[in-house]
């Protein structure tokens, strides 16, 4: 079943305990150490299917969830930049099925049916949930350059009111689970008109428990509004949200409008400039990270095991040899949660790492206790070993990697547009401002800063530290922050200030309290005329000052 971890590899002994890369190292841990675990006590048929090669293997997946009409197979437009093959939209309910955008030479549709036969896919698993859902999920392939770093699931709109009520055909909230335990990203889509959660919505949430680190929250259509609207609407989202996510922290929520249409409200054009750009880099990081988040769900799934195993070998520890076994297994089911906190205290396993006691007893009710397996030492000493010292060497590579062939940035499409050029975000704004400009830009105010300049009293055309102190100190800013200005604008490093040093140092403060970071090193545009090399700021400086 696992031929693809029997390849041995130059630098690998025996037992694994070299890898030439980190995918090698997490697909031969988990066949050799967790596998055998999860096989022994069915923790497939309770939790989650065998993981495979191309699960370890494949890029970084982002799962798009929301009601219908929220934006979501729009967003993915407007990331590509391009129609996908199977693209719907529409103000109703158009997309009715899933769909994976990935990268392909040859534009085109797979089917479902297919998909999960082809090995190099990581969709073999979904073939347990039958041909009703299999008859509404397809992948669309596309050569496209966001696509060579990252694939995108789109789903189909979660229905409200009487709809949610009709059924799929397929569990929803499962295959939705099935997603949210391999990709990368979950985002949840807001509308700025249609903020309600509906009962399947909450569901659909719900089945992301334990994931809670992967999910970002988007308000789209966010220009549809006005300032003070928008204010009432993201509050709303956040108690609405407090109510289904059961975190003490609510997930970061994206504001804007993605698609590639004017803005209906232009008054909040800069914040959603800047929300944009945090959540392109957010997906941009996804390859970087792909490795260590593979990582982290591993141990996670390691750890569920571990206490799979502990509730299936309790349960066959109790029953009876011969008689009354139907009588106890009635008992036990009952005693569900009493037993998780008999193993909590037993095994020092923190209540966290328990599955859901309602639908651990649900699932129990098919099953024959009689015929669980007892508990194995060596199987769990074997995860042990693997979570204490596997995992550190793993972790190792893992920056050992990304020192020697850093992984490539997400790019292409959208991620393209506001890069570079006079559209990039905070281009000529703050510590940039002036940067193509002939003038040096503090020349434009620095007839007031020379008035205040002269009431310091400076000698020899300068003033010391103490007088300069005493006016930079009326920003209110903190001393760790003058003292970085003072560092950046004291060009000769002599513990005074000319009436240009000085000016630089007005400028400084004026950029942060405008709210602009400052930088570690003084831009060049920025270096006082008489303090530059170049002697051709001088002659632009003393042409302007003539």
């Amino acid at each position: 079943m696992f031929s693809w971890v029997k390849q041995e590899q130059g630098g690998r002994n025996k037992e694994g305990e070299m890898y030439q890369t980190v995918t090698e190292g997490l697909q031969s841990l988990y066949t050799r150490k967790l596998f055998p675990l999860e096989e022994t006590y069915l923790f497939h048929d309770f939790h989650s299917p065998a993981l495979e090669a191309a699960d370890f293997q494949s890029k970084p997946m982002v799962l798009l969830v929301g009601q219908y009409s929220t934006g979501k197979t729009t967003f993915i437009r407007y990331l590509l930049e391009q129609d996908f093959p199977g693209m719907r939209i529409g103000p109703e309910p158009t997309t009715d099925g899933f769909i994976a955008v990935m990268y392909g030479e040859n534009e085109g549709v797979v089917p479902g049916n297919a998909l999960v036969v082809d090995p190099k896919k990581p969709f073999r698993k979904l073939n347990a949930f039958g041909n009703a859902f299999l008859n509404r999920f397809i992948c669309s392939q596309m050569p496209n350059q966001v696509l060579q770093s990252i694939s995108v699931i789109d789903t189909p709109g979660i229905l409200s009111g009487e709809k949610q009520r009709i059924s799929r055909g397929y569990d929803f909230s499962e295959v939705l689970r099935w997603f949210g335990e391999r990709v990368d990203r979950i985002i949840l889509l807001f509308d700025a008109h249609k903020l309600d959660i509906s009962d399947e919505f909450s569901e659909a949430i719900k089945a992301f428990r334990g994931q809670d680190d992967k999910i970002r929250v988007v308000l789209n259509k966010a220009d549809q509004v006005d300032t003070q609207q928008l204010m009432r609407v993201y509050g709303a989202l956040m108690w609405s949200l407090g109510k289904v996510i059961n975190t003490p922290e609510v997930a970061r929520v994206y504001l804007g409008s993605f698609w590639a249409k004017p803005l209906q409200n232009t008054e909040n054009r800069r914040l959603f400039e800047a929300e944009t750009q945090d959540l392109f880099r957010d997906i941009q990081g996804l390859p970087r990270n792909a490795a260590l988040r593979k990582l982290n769900d591993l141990i996670k799934r390691a750890r569920l095991a571990k206490v799979h195993a502990y509730i299936i070998s309790y349960l066959k520890k109790e029953m009876p040899s011969l008689f009354g076994r139907e009588k106890k297994k009635e008992e036990l089911i009952l005693r569900l949660p009493e037993i998780y906190t008999i193993l909590q205290r037993e095994h020092h396993i923190s209540p966290g790492d328990f599955p859901n006691v309602t639908k651990m007893q649900d699932q129990l009710q098919h099953y024959d206790f009689s015929k669980f397996p007892s508990l194995k030492m060596k199987l769990i000493e074997s995860v042990d070993k693997m979570l204490a010292n596997k995992i550190a060497g793993l972790m190792a590579m893992i920056r050992e990697e990304e020192s020697k062939q850093p992984p490539a940035m997400v790019s292409g499409g959208a991620f393209e547009g506001s890069r570079d050029g006079p559209f990039g975000q905070g281009y000529g704004e703050g510590i940039s401002a002036g940067a193509d400009t002939e003038e040096w830009i503090v020349s434009r105010d620095k007839h007031r800063y020379d008035e205040i300049f002269y009431t310091l009293m400076p000698v020899n055309g300068k003033i010391t530290g103490v007088n300069a102190k005493k006016e930079m100190m009326n920003s209110r800013l903190p001393n760790t922050v003058l003292g970085k200005i003072w560092k950046l604008a004291d060009c000769d490093r002599d513990g005074m200030l000319d009436d240009e040093e000085f000016a630089l140092a007005q400028h400084l403060i004026k950029i942060k309290l405008e709210g602009f970071e400052l930088p570690s090193e003084l831009p060049d545009h920025l270096v006082p005329p008489a303090h530059r090399k170049d002697p051709t700021g001088d002659i632009l400086y003393n042409h302007d000052e003539d």
